[in-house]
C-alpha cells in the first residue's frame, strides 16, 4: 500500500521541493559542511559524512508511512541555482485524522536569511491544507532554538505548549520541545501573511 501523503514535487517563489533521494547527497554534504551546521547542539543536522545514512533513515520512515522527506532546491539565479540546499519533511503523519508536522528542516547558511524558508513553508502548508485536506499542521522545535521559534511565529503558527524533558539530544541533554500549530480555519490568514512576506516591495 502506498504511504500517505503521495509523492509530490512542489514549486514556487524560487524554490522546488522534490522527494529526497541519494542523488541529493553530494549537494547536501556541502550544505552541511558550510558553517559546520552539524555542531549546533540544539538542532540535528547530519555531519557531511553522515548525509547518505540520514537520507536512508528518512526514506525508511517514508516506507513506514510516518514521513515524507523532501530535498530543498534553490531555483533563484545564482551560484546555488539547481542545487539541494537543505532538507525538510512532513513527519509524524497521521493519515486517519489528516494531521502532519513540518519538521526535520535545515538549510545551508547561505540561504538562511533569504526568502527560501518562507517559500518552503507556503508550499508545504498550501499542499497540506488545499490538497491533502489536513485539519492541522504542527511545528516543533527545541525551546532554546530561538531562531527557529521566531521563524515559526512569523509564519503565523500559535504556541500550543511546551513538552518538558521531551527527548534526549545526541549530547545527552534533555530537550524541552515547543509545539506550535496552524489549524485549517487559520490557513487563509496565514497564507495571506506568507504571500505578502514574499511579494511586498523591498526598498
Amino acid at each position: 500500500m502506498t504511504p500517505w501523503p503521495p509523492l509530490v514535487v512542489l514549486n514556487g517563489h524560487g524554490v522546488r521541493l522534490e522527494p529526497l533521494a541519494q542523488t541529493h547527497a553530494s549537494d547536501l554534504q556541502k550544505a552541511s559542511a558550510e558553517g559546520q551546521l552539524h555542531r549546533l547542539w540544539y538542532t540535528s543536522v547530519p555531519e557531511p559524512d553522515d548525509v547518505p545514512s540520514e537520507i536512508d533513515r528518512r526514506l525508511g520512515l517514508r516506507a513506514q508511512g510516518s514521513m515524507l522527506p523532501f530535498a530543498v532546491i534553490e531555483e533563484k539565479p545564482g551560484p546555488l541555482q539547481g542545487r539541494a540546499v537543505g532538507m525538510t519533511t512532513y513527519m509524524n503523519i497521521d493519515a486517519q485524522f489528516r494531521r502532519v508536522e513540518i519538521g526535520s528542516t535545515w538549510y545551508r547558511p547561505a540561504v538562511q536569511r533569504s526568502s527560501l524558508n518562507t517559500a518552503c513553508k507556503l508550499l508545504l502548508l498550501g499542499h497540506a491544507f488545499e490538497q491533502l485536506d489536513c485539519l492541522a499542521v504542527e511545528f516543533r522545535t527545541h525551546f532554546m532554538n530561538h531562531q527557529s521559534r521566531r521563524a515559526i511565529e512569523r509564519l503565523g503558527a500559535k504556541l500550543d505548549g511546551v513538552l518538558r524533558a521531551h527527548m534526549r539530544m545526541a549530547d545527552g541533554s534533555l530537550r524541552d520541545t515547543a509545539v506550535y500549530s496552524v489549524i485549517a480555519c487559520e490557513w487563509p490568514a496565514v497564507r495571506a501573511n506568507l504571500t505578502w512576506a514574499l511579494e511586498k516591495p523591498r526598498g
